[in-house]
């Protein structure tokens, strides 16, 4: 049966009445969302009236656009600093804060604005200039600057320029340390020393003038005399090497000899003060024994003497050469070889020389003669 048929009851769905089955009603549906809205946005109640064309319904529309432009100009203050950035906060164009690295809101424009500095990118510069230093000499000097941001407000809002306030404090700072140095220091040695003493004395410029810039290298490149006079200083520099080189030959020489003579001399400190034990040694030996030898002699003085002098023959005699001769037994058929003797004892690294066979047992045996008859009949030897 239909829901208009009659009998049927009043079953109609756009009613509202007569029934669960039936679609809920349109006009309920809106004022409840209106009622929402309303709550939501702070907006009151439509009125009994309302319908599906009245103005109830246009006015939820409007905040409900209103509110989601709101959204969207609130979820517009978000923002994300990278790890190598620095977010810097204007509050009406004015400074506010600093934020670090990660994910960060702001009031959105036009209240606040958000400047994103890079920290951790390097610049770099090259200066060059001709300069005078301390003993009045000309050289040209050139370097390379390497800098960073080390504070993004600083760099922002302290200093107009900070790249032409970082130009100038090397520029000042170079012909500083140039001026204070000699030629010498600056062409030899002195070139790592001067670019410290560059980049300490330019950072310090830099920091008075808050610039918010870090010099992290100052590279210096080898100073040279300008074109007009380059000959004349290779000259210099060429005589210089040559004193360095012979000052390393000589030191070199000097370190071979010294110990050489320092080892001679003490060997003949060693030997002087052997021979100096070795004769004092000798000397109180040679006391001892004659002290001994007094003893002995105040003890028998005609025993001690003969003892002496037999001592004396052996030290003699045993140091020369000796023929013996038996006087008493000898006949004329000695030959004794004197010219050979003497020089033997010219010659003391000569053999000694002996006597001849003939003269040698001439002399070491008796010689027997034919007894002669005496006139009186008896035999004389």
């Amino acid at each position: 049966m239909a829901w208009n048929e009659p009998g049927g009851g009043n079953k109609d769905p756009w009613s509202g009445k007569g029934g669960d089955q039936g679609p809920p009603d349109l006009d309920e549906v809106i004022k409840k969302l209106q009622d929402k809205l309303g709550g939501i946005f702070g907006g009151g109640k439509p009125g009994k009236g309302s319908t599906l064309g009245g103005r109830g319904p246009g006015s939820a529309g409007i905040g409900l656009i209103v509110g989601v432009i709101v959204l969207i100009w609130l979820a517009s203050g978000i923002y994300i600093v990278e790890p190598a950035e620095r977010g810097v906060v204007l509050r009406f164009g004015a400074y506010s804060e600093t934020t670090e690295p990660g994910p960060h809101w702001h009031i959105p424009f036009p209240v606040e604005d958000v400047v994103k500095v890079n920290v951790d990118q390097i610049d770099s510069f090259s200066h060059k200039a001709t300069m005078l230093t301390r003993d009045e000499n000309i050289v040209d000097v050139e370097l390379t600057v390497q800098s960073r941001i080390q504070d993004a407000a600083d760099f922002l809002f302290q200093d107009q320029s900070p790249g032409k306030t970082l130009r100038d404090a090397i520029e000042t700072s170079v012909r500083e340390v140039i001026g204070k140095s000699d030629l010498d220091y600056i062409l030899t040695e002195g070139r790592s020393a001067i670019a410290d003493r560059i980049m300490t004395t330019a950072q310090g410029l830099i920091d008075s003038y808050k610039t918010g810039l870090i010099i992290t290298s100052v590279n210096t490149q080898p100073a040279k005399p300008p074109e007009a006079v380059k000959s004349a200083f290779d000259d210099a520099i060429k005589a210089r090497e040559d004193k360095e080189r012979l000052e390393n030959k000589a030191q070199a020489y000097a370190n071979e000899v010294i110990p050489q003579a320092r080892g001679e001399a003490a060997r003949q400190v060693a030997d002087a003060k052997a021979y100096k034990d070795r004769v004092i040694a000798e000397a109180e030996g040679e006391s001892s024994r004659f002290t001994s030898v007094l003893k002995e002699y105040q003890r028998a003085p005609k025993v001690t003497r003969e003892r002496l002098y037999l001592d004396a023959l052996e030290t003699v005699l045993g140091q020369s050469s000796k023929v013996m001769l038996d006087v008493k037994d000898s006949n004329s058929l000695m030959y004794i070889p004197l010219d050979k003797m003497i020089q033997q004892g010219d010659d003391e690294n000569s053999p000694p020389v002996m006597p001849s066979a003939a003269s040698s047992s001439a002399a070491s045996m008796p010689t027997r003669s034919r007894p002669r008859e005496n006139p009186r009949g008896r035999s004389i030897r």
